[in-house]
């Protein structure tokens, strides 16, 4: 771990950064990798080399570009890489939000096929996490494909963030070996560095939600996975509505495109619709279930 030590603290609780920075180094010690923040030309290359590699982009086409890093890096935002040696494991970047460095936005994290299963995306999000609260940064907003299984149960289980906004094709057309051709859905969630549920989440204890027992309490499913794979929708009107996603929508887009789309439909209308009417995503059930809750927050009321 480098770097977290140079920067200064005054809005953020010194408490609370020096406990980030622990953790941080902890998670990074346990996956095996130093976690480096970059700004030299040949490291920014070899991110973008990475991230190609990883999104594999169409012709002509990347994620990331060195340039782009380079002027991300020298304007003070942040690009980290994780490193076991000097073999480039995992990176993650993100840029500075208004009014004046109030927000942090994290626009990519990728780690390399080699380094899966290890916790280096973990690690990565809990340096990004030391190192915005060490310059009194508080909020880390990011969006992600609310259909990729394994990235919602991430996100808001391990990391404790929260979704806020249902954002329909997003990006627009992608066209690459992770998203495909098909519509650019994408949940934004809003990671709270000094709440309750970031600190505990930082100590390697994921928020856990029980379905069946929220089930055995009346809560039904909005949308589930139907026997052949495809989205099953259902009227739900209780308090508490569970909205599934399919186990590998990845494989399923590459192997069944039409199905892989119904999916992004159905999860459009049954998540989106009910984050429009300001139902809130309170948990992900590692069984692949959102958890929604109609009821309002003490916040909203």
């Amino acid at each position: 771990m480098r770097d977290l030590a140079t920067y200064e603290s005054g809005l953020v609780s010194p408490a609370v950064s020096a406990a980030a920075l622990a953790a941080a180094t902890a998670a990074a010690a346990a996956s095996r990798v130093e976690i480096r923040d970059l700004t030299e030309v040949s490291d920014l290359t070899d991110v973008c080399r990475l991230l190609a590699s990883i999104w594999q982009p169409g012709t002509g086409a990347q994620p990331v570009t060195t340039e782009l890093l380079r002027a991300m890096a020298a304007a003070g935002n942040y690009v980290a890489g994780a490193y076991e040696g000097e073999e480039l494991l995992g990176a993650c970047l993100g840029f500075f939000g208004s009014p004046a460095k109030a927000s942090l936005h994290s626009h990519i994290a990728g780690v390399a096929p080699q380094g899966l299963g290890r916790g280096i995306g973990f690690a990565l999000k809990l340096h990004q996490r030391a190192w915005a609260l060490r310059q009194d940064v508080s909020l880390v907003t990011w969006t992600f494909d609310p259909l990729v299984r394994r990235n919602a149960y991430f996100n808001l289980a391990k990391l404790g963030a929260g979704p806020v906004r249902y954002l329909p094709d997003f990006y627009g057309p992608m066209r690459d070996g992770i998203n495909g051709a098909g519509d650019t859905d994408r949940l934004m969630v809003r990671w709270e560095l000094s709440a309750p549920a970031a600190s505990t989440a930082s100590l390697g204890e994921a928020a856990r939600v029980e379905v069946a027992a929220l089930r055995e309490r009346g809560a039904a499913p909005a949308l589930s996975v139907a026997p052949d794979g495809g989205p099953l929708t259902a009227v739900a009107d209780g308090p508490v509505v569970l909205v599934a996603v399919p186990p590998d929508i990845e494989t399923l887009r590459r192997t069944d495109p039409d199905q892989g789309q119904a999916w992004r439909v159905a999860l459009r209308e049954v998540l989106g619709g009910l984050m429009a009417e300001e139902a809130r995503v309170i948990g992900f059930d590692r069984a692949g279930w959102y958890v929604v809750s109609r009821e309002k927050s003490e916040k909203s009321s």
